[in-house]
């Protein structure tokens, strides 16, 4: 059985095509917004498949410290999805179209996609960590941008995500440290 296709609605509805920055009520310059949308809708994307990795890894936990592995990754999951959201919503304030879709996330985010294959945790909670540091990367870039753009209201939200990106980073980090987790020889 093949997956249904939706219809796509005639031309007189689309508000916004993908791809195109139009004008927006903040004000901003159209080019800066631009920029500032190419930025974010980065972070989202990676945002996004860094979210869905991080559920995977809650649904396939095992080993001896799963505990206070599950709790964290749960939090973890939640505060990327609320990030997504923040940034998407911002994406469209400024006059873009937030990346959407399995090709989009794809083709936008800056992390490497975790195959589908279930790992051990400490592998699992290695690749969370490769992810989060590459997004804090790129995010402390579009923070600059958007100090140097003067959207404060951009450089606010992506600098408050920018510190839980990088608390939940050093968190993963701490279970990783060698007195933690057990490791299979």
């Amino acid at each position: 059985m093949s997956a249904p296709h939706l219809r796509n609605p005639g031309e007189d509805a689309l508000r916004r095509e993908w791809g195109t920055v139009g004008g927006n009520d903040l004000r901003i310059d159209p080019a800066a917004a631009e920029r500032l949308v190419k930025a974010l809708n980065a972070d989202l994307a990676g945002l996004y498949i860094l979210f869905n990795q991080v559920r995977k890894h809650y649904w396939t936990l095992e080993g001896a410290e799963v505990g206070p592995v599950v709790e964290f990754l749960e939090g973890a999951a939640d505060r990327l999805a609320e990030m997504t959201d923040d940034l998407a919503i911002r994406v469209h304030a400024l006059g873009g179209v937030p990346v959407n879709g399995p090709m989009g996330f794809r083709q936008h985010t800056p992390i490497g996609i975790e195959a589908g294959d279930v790992y051990s945790l400490r592998d699992s909670l290695a690749n969370d960590l490769e992810g989060y540091a590459t997004l804090a990367a790129q995010m402390r870039e579009h923070v600059e941008l958007a100090a140097e753009l003067g959207d404060e209201a951009t450089l606010e939200l992506v600098r408050g995500h920018l510190r839980t990106v990088e608390v939940d980073a050093h968190d993963v980090e701490k279970m990783l440290a060698d007195d933690t987790l057990v490791r299979r020889d």
